[in-house]
């Protein structure tokens, strides 16, 4: 009788019924961020024709049963997609979203930036470090004025412009 290697019985074995359910869940969260692309974003994405119209219909349907019916379907429709087709539309959608996510993250760490600034002046000895160019009396000008405006209760205005004078800083 042959020995059976443990480490291989798994691999003969069909996917488990929770890995199943998992598997659908994730192709219809695809689904789901695919209807959300605009139009022109959608035709970039490798799909066939009768997938893409019926992702376009989801902005059509109204009723809340009638989308959760709808957002099922387009599960259903891209369980039938190979995990290769499925690879090729997340590479494509990350491209589509990629400069997006980019930027948010650019404007957090700039929000952090200046929050450090108010926080401490350590943080200014380095932005000065970082860029020669800085006009010093200026940000600390600001700095000043939104510490004040917080203590005192008042519109942030000096506060977004340090996020302004950051921004075109680092532009």
């Amino acid at each position: 009788m042959p020995e059976i290697d443990p480490l291989t019985a798994d691999d003969d074995l069909p996917p488990s019924k929770s890995e199943l359910k998992r598997q659908m869940a994730e192709r219809q969260k695809l689904a789901e961020a695919l209807s959300t692309l605009t139009s022109d974003a959608l035709k970039s994405i490798p799909i066939d024709e009768d997938l893409r119209d019926a992702i376009a219909e989801t902005s059509r349907v109204r009723s809340f049963e009638g989308i959760r019916r709808h957002k099922q379907y387009l599960g259903k429709r891209m369980r039938a997609l190979s995990d290769e087709d499925i690879a090729a539309i997340k590479r494509q959608l990350e491209v589509i979203e990629g400069p997006g996510r980019v930027e948010t993250a650019k404007l957090h760490r700039l929000e952090r930036l200046r929050e450090r600034l108010l926080q401490s002046d350590e943080a200014l000895q380095e932005l000065i470090t970082e860029h020669p160019t800085l006009d010093i009396q200026n940000i600390r000008t600001l700095i000043r004025n939104a510490k004040k405006e917080r203590e005192a209760n008042k519109p942030p205005k000096a506060y977004r412009e340090i996020f302004q004078y950051l921004r075109e800083l680092e532009a």
